[in-house]
């Protein structure tokens, strides 16, 4: 069987239908782009997560046209560079990003920060709606939006984003984020699910792994379904890239998800603190 056959889906809060799991591309050199996603295509994944400030939308792309899957089939993410945040730039760096990825439609589109700095996310959300009722984008939604960045978005917008993609792992569970994007009806989708291999080492991790015989990534990545989040593990190596989709033929009991869970760390965090994140997102 196809492991894309066995990779649920969850429903976005407009209907649209994205796989659970998917390929995080997030340093991924672009010139390997391409034989990364490529790989991962074959395996069994239907869902690509790239951003522009990856600086490889075009190996995606490639990667897409080369598979020879109706393109219906291959859910494709991409986002926003904080430095083409406002409303008429992010129109022009939408544009920029579809003609890289060599697509007609995007599925899902991501503002990439707030920046609450420059004051542009609902600017630059409004655009945002509007690439949805053109019918550029079949879903519209942020990332590393806080708390108080979805609120106010919400409360000064008509579409409340289908996604909120935020650093989520084990060891930093973010759950004031994760529990009030649910309560907008924004689904979590984790980035650096692994905590970018250090809470593979966790002895509760491994000891988990050991009882179910399966690898500590396996646990990690269970733990985020069974959490009902999105996740997007990035790997560039095939063996790996098909132990992170087999993850539904075994399960964690309460009890396992439970000692997961208490390996929260409120200052856990990995990546920069949305709250004064204000870089551009371009390359010098």
């Amino acid at each position: 069987m196809n492991a894309a056959t066995s990779i649920p889906s969850v429903t976005l809060n407009n209907g649209v239908e994205i796989p659970q799991v998917g390929l995080g591309v997030f340093q991924v050199p672009g010139d390997g782009t391409q034989a990364c996603v490529e790989t991962a295509l074959e395996l069994g994944y239907r869902h690509v997560d790239t951003a522009a400030a990856y600086y490889n939308e075009e190996g995606v792309g490639a990667a897409v046209r080369a598979a020879g899957l109706p393109p219906e089939e291959i859910f494709v993410t991409t986002k926003l560079r904080n430095g083409d945040q406002g409303y008429e730039s992010a129109l022009r760096a939408f544009e920029n990003s579809r003609q890289a990825l060599g697509l007609d439609v995007v599925d899902l589109y991501l503002i990439h920060w707030p920046v609450p700095r420059r004051d542009l996310y609902v600017e630059t959300w409004r655009a945002f709606e509007k690439l949805l009722a053109d019918g550029a984008v079949r879903a519209i939604g942020v990332s590393n939006f806080l708390p108080e960045h979805m609120d106010r978005l919400v409360s000064e917008s008509d579409v409340v984003p289908a996604v909120n993609q935020v650093e989520l792992h084990p060891t930093f569970r973010q759950p004031a984020t994760v529990e009030r994007s649910r309560a907008h009806g924004i689904v979590p989708e984790a980035y650096s699910p692994l905590g970018r291999g250090a809470d593979l080492e966790a002895p509760t991790v491994v000891r988990i792994a050991e009882e179910l015989g399966v690898t500590p990534g396996q646990v990690v990545l269970r733990w985020h379904v069974q959490h009902g989040v999105i996740l997007i593990p990035k790997s560039v190596n095939p063996e790996r890239l098909a132990t992170n989709i087999d993850l539904f033929s075994f399960s964690l009991s309460e009890a396992q998800m439970s000692d997961i869970n208490a390996l929260h760390a409120p200052d856990g965090r990995i990546g920069t603190d949305p709250a004064i994140a204000a870089f551009t997102q371009f390359r010098s």
